[in-house]
């Protein structure tokens, strides 16, 4: 802290202002904030320096923010406590100046209605994500941004397919992520329905976001029908013109409303955490069991990494985004992954017999070689859960075959 943060901003002597957004989603297991606790120690001796700050009001984050070293150096704003009337009227200019724009760009008279904005603004509740949302959504260059309003506002008049859905005014965000997947997917079959799950849950779940080509062969489809399923919900995701850049959610309330099932609750679009770190977990293995080879760059014997000068141009042209990104992270699905281990078991076994010298090699030239030790640490425990060793037995009916892994319909035991 002291070397990289202090010392060059005190000897700087310009007035700085430092944002930490979402200090909430910084884990640790502090009983106070870990990162609030160093700023009280060190915030004395930048005094030209000012912290902004947002997270939500955590246990954590509140008690990191009475610690005595803080206290009096602390302004805290409760964002609750602005009065809902200035929060509306915000969301309201919002609104009109995002939509009067669309209307001009679409050529569009009179549209939107002042009673429209009003129903949009009740409908935001409060939330700007809502309205951020719902200009994406109506923004589609596609259809026509008047049909478009109809979906999420539920006019009676409208017998179009998309003004079938209809809003829960109680469940404001449920209901318009829900009307954007309906709008999307709602009249296609069980098939369609299975692929937007596995291509909309690899950009909800995967550890670091892959651009569309590199979803495509991690799940093993073709880029374009990735590109066409993340087009018909554009407003959900920020998705780049240039694709080779990663897809993410404009939003993390997307992915807690997909994998929350008393939230999603349609299971045509609902997304099970469990399964799908499974079915990543497999692909991950897939892709490398395919791509993986000792040498996969050619490079010369006897050399190190700094010494390749041509290294980064070897490594894109050898190694697939989706095989750097399993390489480094199918450990982070093994981890979350719920269901049946026999698939993991036998790709894993070939994994681990064929391809982990390579796997190493790949981990090496791309700088992440101490990466490997926690994803072996990871292995083993999750070895442990689903393979019993001699001392350990179990009421349940499975067993371990020769190699440790647990097989159906067996006793569970190893002998």
């Amino acid at each position: 802290m002291g070397k990289l943060i202090v010392d060059p901003l005190r000897s700087s002597g310009v007035s700085t202002v430092v944002v930490i957004d979402a200090l909430d989603e910084c884990k640790d297991d502090e009983p106070s904030s870990a990162i609030l606790s160093v700023l009280g120690r060190f915030v004395e001796q930048i005094p030209r320096v000012k912290f902004f700050i947002t997270g939500r009001p955590e246990p954590r984050i509140k008690t990191g923010f009475r610690l005595p070293l803080l206290v009096d150096s602390t302004d805290v704003f409760v964002l609750h406590d602005v009065h809902s009337t200035l929060i509306d009227n915000d969301i309201r200019l919002f609104l009109r100046h995002e939509l009067s724009d669309l209307a001009q760009r679409r050529r569009i008279d009179g549209w939107p209605s002042d009673e429209q904005i009003d129903l949009l603004c009740h409908r935001a509740a409060g939330f700007f994500v809502y309205a951020v949302a719902t200009v994406k959504f109506l923004d589609n260059k596609a259809q026509l941004p008047q049909r478009r309003l109809e979906v999420i506002t539920g006019i009676p008049e409208c017998t179009d397919h998309e003004g079938k859905t209809r809003f829960n005014s109680s469940m404001t965000l449920d209901s318009l992520y829900t009307s954007i997947l309906e709008s999307a997917f709602g009249e296609e079959g069980p098939e369609i329905h299975s692929t937007a799950r596995s291509t909309l849950g690899a950009v909800v779940l995967l550890a670091n976001p892959l651009p569309p080509s590199g979803i495509a062969e991690l799940i093993g489809l073709d880029p374009e029908e990735v590109i066409l399923l993340l087009t018909l919900v554009h407003s959900l995701f920020a998705i780049d013109e240039d694709l080779s850049q990663p897809v993410k959610p404009f939003h993390k309330s997307f992915p807690d409303f997909i994998t929350d099932p008393s939230r999603c609750t349609d299971a045509r679009f609902y997304i099970s955490p469990g399964n799908l770190h499974l079915e990543l977990l497999i692909n991950c293995l897939r892709v490398m069991n395919k791509g993986l080879e000792q040498n996969l760059l050619s490079l010369p014997d006897y050399v190190l990494n700094s010494e390749v000068k041509d290294l980064p141009e070897r490594i894109d042209d050898h190694i697939s985004v989706a095989l750097r990104y399993a390489c480094q992270s199918w450990h982070s699905h093994l981890a979350g992954a719920v269901g049946d281990a026999v698939d993991v078991v036998s790709h894993l076994r070939v994994f681990l017999e064929e391809k982990f010298l390579a796997w190493l090699e790949v981990l090496s030239v791309l700088g992440t070689a101490r990466g490997a030790i926690v994803t072996l640490e990871q292995l083993i425990l999750w070895l442990q859960k689903v393979c019993f060793c001699r001392s350990v037995t179990s009421r349940d009916t499975h067993t371990c075959n020769e190699s440790g892994f647990q097989e159906r319909g067996t006793p569970r035991h190893c002998k």
